[in-house]
């Protein structure tokens, strides 16, 4: 059975300790009922290391960092926009981007957009929770919400916007995706972008609109499609 790894975002330096925070402590000591000796890994964008259990009680866990087993490496270079959605499938969104590995979240309001906040802190930690179960070194960004203008205003020039467009007859090419070091995955809200906002978007220079299936697909459906997609064809399979 492999180690549990947990998101350590503090500083880490060999052979020397440091104590869980509350939330890991009780993670590790209710949940996981590990013992003072047992093993585990933390992790950040640095890299993983292989930790020692050394202290335990119900309200402390003191642990030593052994020997580093992994390296830091680059991050994605797939960030992805998506027009918020409800709860449960907005959740699923959150761990599965994170499972597959995006660099960062950018949550939209768009026209026909129904849900119009997001509880920021508890889509963090369900990232956090997805890259510790899927092998991830660091969590990706998740923005706070902006709209659908102020997403395309603000949008960095060398950065292809990739736009999952239900409508489109393209796909998805490698000579395309050679055109840029960056990209920006844009999904639509349940209904689709209204025309204005279909007009707006493909009004960027740097858009390049893409069928992702002949069917109509859910919101979460499609990012994950998505993202699959653009990492094939970049060959990050």
């Amino acid at each position: 059975m492999s180690n549990i790894r947990l998101f350590h975002p503090e500083n880490i330096i060999e052979n020397t300790t440091c104590l869980l925070s509350k939330e890991h402590t009780h993670y590790v000591v209710n949940v996981m009922r590990l013992k003072r000796g047992s093993n585990l890994n933390l992790f950040n964008k640095e890299g993983e290391w292989l930790c020692e259990i050394i202290f335990l009680n119900k309200d402390r866990v003191e642990v030593k960092y052994l020997k580093k087993i992994k390296d830091s490496f680059k991050p994605s270079n797939i960030e992805i926009a998506i027009c918020l959605v409800k709860k449960g499938p907005m959740d699923n969104i959150l761990q599965k981007a994170t499972e597959l590995g995006v660099h960062k979240i950018i949550p939209i309001l768009s026209e026909r957009t129904e849900v119009k906040e997001l509880n920021l802190e508890r889509a963090k930690k369900i990232a956090i929770g997805a890259s510790e179960q899927s092998n991830q070194l660091f969590p990706p960004e998740i923005s706070k919400v902006t709209n659908l203008k102020d997403f395309l205003k603000n949008l960095d020039g060398s950065t292809k916007l990739l736009f999952a467009d239900v409508n489109s007859k393209n796909n998805l090419k490698k000579e395309i995706l050679k055109e840029a070091n960056f990209f920006s995955v844009l999904i639509g809200p349940e209904g689709d972008f209204s025309p204005n906002e279909r007009e707006l978007i493909n009004s960027k220079s740097n858009t390049y609109s893409f069928s992702l299936s002949k069917n109509i697909l859910r919101t979460d459906t499609a990012v994950i499609s998505a993202i699959s997609l653009v990492k094939f064809v970049l060959n990050e399979h």
